[in-house]
């Protein structure tokens, strides 16, 4: 109950500016069902870091339909997590094969700092 901040794990912290978006489906990207990609495309935002559970499933779906859409992916292979060690691989695999970047957060945040842009 109430609104999304307070529905929120109580260690989450929500900093002013921060952007919440709440998803109905498996995808955070599918049509109808979350407020996110207009919330992104508002913002001039290009590129998407995929964390979560599960791996397999939410982010995978996320993943896929982010890159469908023309959004660079980035799925974080440590800020992700499945049920099983086989099905997380199994995600961060088809990610890299097919639709995005996949890094540990260490690389990400490397990258952040470096003011880098990985390549679609």
């Amino acid at each position: 109950e109430g609104s999304l901040a307070e529905r929120l794990w109580h260690e989450f912290r929500v900093h002013e500016g921060d952007v919440l978006a709440e998803k109905s489906a498996t995808s955070a990207f599918f049509p109808g069902r979350s407020t996110l990609p207009p919330m992104l495309e508002a913002r001039g935002i290009d590129t998407v870091l995929v964390t979560g559970t599960l791996s397999n499933i939410c982010c995978e779906s996320t993943a896929r339909d982010a890159s469908t859409l023309g959004l660079r992916v980035i799925m974080v292979a440590d800020g992700n997590a499945a049920r099983r060690d086989q099905d997380h691989n199994a995600a961060l695999y088809n990610v890299y094969r097919s639709f995005g970047d996949v890094r540990p957060t260490d690389e990400v945040l490397d990258l952040i700092r470096a003011g880098a842009t990985v390549p679609a």
